[in-house]
């Protein structure tokens, strides 16, 4: 019989949890400034696009999947693409350009000035999200990146940046989902707001 123990390790997974999640707070102006941002691009007739890879990708997802499904309130469903999941148009782009061009060429083709790009990486180095954060700030669409650390050279095509006070990927994507919901929980509320108050566009 093993004599393999995870009880130190949990904890210790626990403890950088709970110390990076407070770190997180002096973010948090900058999440509500995210949350403001996507109002005013749902009042303007916008649209979200999501995109990122592997974890990435399922946060992008899952973001979408709170503002077009049902988050706390039984309300209008709210705008939201995710790139990734045109498995059809992810593999005609990396087959004919390169995987780099997956998510500019689909930026190019759809965001507009009203628009909200948001990137997920837990590096910020991931080539294809550098260049479709690019392809947005061209389109003249809003960016935000949802990443960790500095947010390598993907910050420099953001216009809002969410960083994790962490380089380790677990932390980072923990935290991505905090913020996802903070941001979803005031969409939603938003949205019930305007449509009890009969201005729904």
């Amino acid at each position: 019989m093993s004599d393999f123990t995870t009880a130190d390790w949990i904890d210790e997974q626990l403890s950088d949890h709970v110390a990076t999640a407070r770190a997180l707070e002096a973010l948090l102006p900058t999440v509500r400034e995210v949350a403001a941002r996507m109002i005013r691009s749902y009042e303007e007739g916008g649209i979200l696009y999501t995109f990122g890879n592997g974890g990435s990708a399922a946060d992008a997802q899952h973001f979408s999947g709170e503002l077009i499904g049902h988050y706390k309130h039984d309300r209008r469903p709210l705008p939201a693409v995710t790139l990734t999941t045109d498995a059809t148009v992810m593999t005609c782009i990396a087959n004919d350009y390169s995987f780099d061009d997956a998510f500019s060429r689909q930026i190019q083709a759809l965001a507009k000035p009203a628009d909200v790009v948001v990137a997920f990486t837990t590096s910020g180095k991931s080539p294809n999200v550098v260049k479709g954060l690019a392809a947005a700030r061209a389109n003249g669409a809003t960016t935000v990146l949802f990443a960790g650390g500095d947010g390598g050279p993907a910050k420099e095509h953001a216009d809002y940046s969410l960083l994790v006070p962490s380089t380790t990927t677990p932390r980072i994507q923990e935290l991505h989902t905090f913020m996802l919901h903070v941001i979803s929980e005031t969409l939603d509320e938003w949205a019930l707001a305007t449509e009890a108050a009969g201005s729904v566009r």
